[in-house]
């Protein structure tokens, strides 16, 4: 590595921290004038420089960038530039050949100086967040091999006006992709959304780049197929040979797409939400003379038949088909990233034929997503006693040490509460001891903060099957010593939450953990586990809580104020409360904590007040501060989540299963 990489590397470190974070602000390097400083001293050397998630710097200091002139790389994403200054900044990096911006309501092409262009022209890979109907600077970047697009249109303004999505599609200034190797299109929910994107689709399918090998359309809900996109797919299938597919749910059901298209040595698969069975999976994809060992990331969340055979009377909640899984196993055996969230996979009974004991045999795996009722030993049967919880009790206090007793039988934790070495979740989990980030969420769990829209006040109950996995199975997880992403979600049986203890004590690597209905509804059992899980928590930086009734008082954030690196915590509880003095002596604590959302049930009044204290007490040393203290179910919520930066909105904030969620290395 060259002296201006190492640089690079202590520059995105400094500004912006391996973590997808701004800079932390209780650090010296943190404050605007040391970010200009610095990039004045070295700005000549670095090569590579990430600024993505910098909100908080103004866009004065943004333009120091153009010191820099010797950049190949550079991440502006979720900094606010205008069009004026992002060409200025632009027409002095003539060696730049990745960009990522975003383009907001006013941004306008026609400020884009002639030098600005030209850097523009060169550039490979571009990164583009649209937050207003806009082809932004896709027109200029001629030489375009790689084209990310986050569509995050709002169809209404904050007025309540309606906007519209067209686009001047006839003028000289739409995007060229003769060059174009990746095309990859992510959109929030919201008709206005897909008009845009449509325009961009539409460019494309009048000319198929013929070296294009991935082609990726994140939708949520419905998206449906036009003559254009129909022409584009048949062209596609007809001339390029893909590694990557990704297509909205719409286009895939009931169709035969599958079975035309040429895949060279793909990498990554998403059928996300399509009406998938496993007679299709197995015909279109696998035995369709595909060689699947590259494969290293597939996506079948929300594919609730994807395990099961064709049949016209089966129920999503009937046992899976072993054999297809066996066989999916045997065909991608290098996967790295599994995603199979969101529906019931319920294993049959028999030797060998669990879902779990098939998926052991994929040692490379290094996140895994997985129904809560899929890691169940068996059937639920009326002659069988219910499970039992944990055989050690969690002490109740909170602050006081963890004492842990002699266990009544053999235990691989030796002393600690866990399963047996016969579970087969047990056992899957001993086999892929490398995991660095896991998903247990239950078929039926639904957040309550959705997006651009109310919060669901109703939940549905959760798969019967789960009702078998408890603490027991969660104090599994504590083997997994790399382990860096956990998250729970509907585990309806959790009763102490002793498995928390393990997880805390055994997994150190822990950086991020997601908890969400734990429990049965309207009662919160396990709050002094938590406390005491938190206190190992060392390297914990973000925490999100979801939970019905629960209380945030002094104890829950003393316990929490001891997670030394915690940067962002999110709290979202229907009906629960909170002790303002408590969150005040938190963020006075925990200096490098820069979110803090709650959403609680607590009155508009208590929660301004509040959000108004942090502000006044905290933001002059933390500039990238984001407060958001709110009722959840106040009809003004919508509003109120659209002012919060799109870095936390997206990674914190909003809950999501994020396993295999895009390719792997798709961004630097």
């Amino acid at each position: 590595m060259g002296e201006g990489a190492v640089w690079g590397a202590r520059v995105e470190e400094t500004l912006v921290p391996a973590a997808p974070l701004s800079p932390r602000p209780a650090h010296p390097q943190a404050s605007e004038d040391k970010v200009k400083q610095l990039v004045t001293e070295i700005g000549w050397e670095i090569q590579q420089l990430s600024m993505a998630g910098c909100y908080w710097l103004s866009g004065s200091t943004l333009e120091h960038v153009a010191r820099c002139r010797g950049l190949v790389k550079v991440n502006l994403s979720g900094c606010h530039l205008t069009s004026l200054r992002l060409s200025k900044v632009l027409s002095a990096l003539q060696c730049l050949r990745s960009l990522a911006i975003d383009v907001s309501p006013g941004f306008d092409a026609s400020q884009l100086s002639g030098e600005c262009k030209a850097t523009l022209s060169r550039v490979r890979e571009l990164k583009q967040t649209l937050y207003t109907p806009s082809y932004g600077v896709v027109p200029c970047c001629t030489s375009l091999e790689k084209l990310l697009l986050y569509f995050e249109i709002l169809d209404r303004t904050r007025e309540g006006a309606v906007l519209s999505g067209q686009l001047m599609v006839g003028q000289s200034n739409v995007p060229r992709y003769q060059h174009l190797r990746v095309f990859y299109a992510r959109l929030a929910p919201g008709y206005i959304n897909q008009e845009v994107v449509r325009l961009y689709l539409a460019v494309l399918s009048d000319r198929t780049p013929e070296n294009l090998h991935a082609f990726l359309i994140s939708v949520p809900g419905s998206f449906a197929e036009s003559g254009a996109t129909k022409n584009l797919l048949e062209s596609m299938a007809r001339n390029v040979a893909l590694d990557a597919l990704q297509l909205p749910k719409s286009w895939l059901n009931g169709s035969a797409l599958l079975q035309h298209m040429k895949f060279s040595s793909p990498f990554y698969f998403s059928f996300s939400r399509c009406a998938l069975s496993g007679g299709h999976l197995i015909r279109r994809v696998i035995d369709g003379g595909r060689d699947l060992r590259s494969l290293a990331g597939l996506n079948l969340s929300g594919c609730a038949h994807c395990l099961a055979p064709d049949s016209l009377l089966r129920k999503a909640e009937d046992d899976i088909d072993s054999g297809i899984l066996e066989t999916l196993v045997a065909a991608c055996g290098n996967l790295r990233h599994l995603n199979l969230s969101a529906a019931h996979h319920h294993s049959p009974e028999g030797p060998g034929r669990h879902l779990c004991q098939l998926l052991a045999r994929l040692c490379h795996l290094r996140s895994l997503s997985l129904p809560v009722c899929a890691v169940a030993d068996s059937a639920p049967r009326a002659d069988r006693a219910p499970v039992q919880p944990a055989t050690h009790a969690v002490p109740r206090g909170f602050g006081k040490k963890v004492r842990i007793g002699v266990p009544s039988g053999p235990d691989p934790f030796s002393g600690q509460a866990g399963p047996l070495p016969c579970s087969v979740f047990w056992s899957l989990l001993k086999s892929v001891p490398f995991l660095d980030r896991l998903e247990l969420i239950g078929s039926n769990f639904s957040s309550a903060m959705p997006r651009n829209e109310p919060a669901i006040r109703n939940s549905l109950p959760p798969c019967g099957r789960a009702q078998s996995v408890g603490d027991s199975e969660v104090a599994a997880i504590g083997q997994l010593a790399f382990l860096r992403h956990l998250t729970l979600a509907q585990l309806p049986s959790i009763l102490t939450g002793s498995g928390l203890v393990s997880i805390g004590l055994q997994c150190q690597q822990l950086q991020s953990l997601s908890l969400a209905h734990l429990g049965t509804m309207g009662k919160v059992a396990y709050t002094s586990a938590l406390s005491d899980m938190l206190k190992h928590c060392k390297r914990l930086k973000d925490l999100r809580l979801e939970q019905p009734y629960f209380n945030a008082n002094a104890q829950f954030f003393q316990a929490l104020s001891q997670c030394s690196a915690l940067q962002r915590l999110c709290l979202v509880s229907r009906s629960g409360t909170l002790q303002p003095e408590a969150v005040l002596a938190f963020m006075a604590r925990c200096l490098h904590v820069v979110v803090c959302h709650l959403f609680t049930g607590e009155s508009l009044s208590t929660c301004r007040s509040l959000q108004q204290s942090l502000l006044r007490s905290f933001q002059a040393a933390r500039p990238a501060l984001s407060v958001v203290i709110f009722p959840l179910l106040h009809e003004g919520l919508t509003d109120v989540i659209r002012d919060v930066p799109m870095v936390h909105l997206d990674e914190v904030t909003l809950f999501k299963s994020r396993v295999a969620e895009e390719p792997p290395n798709l961004w630097w």
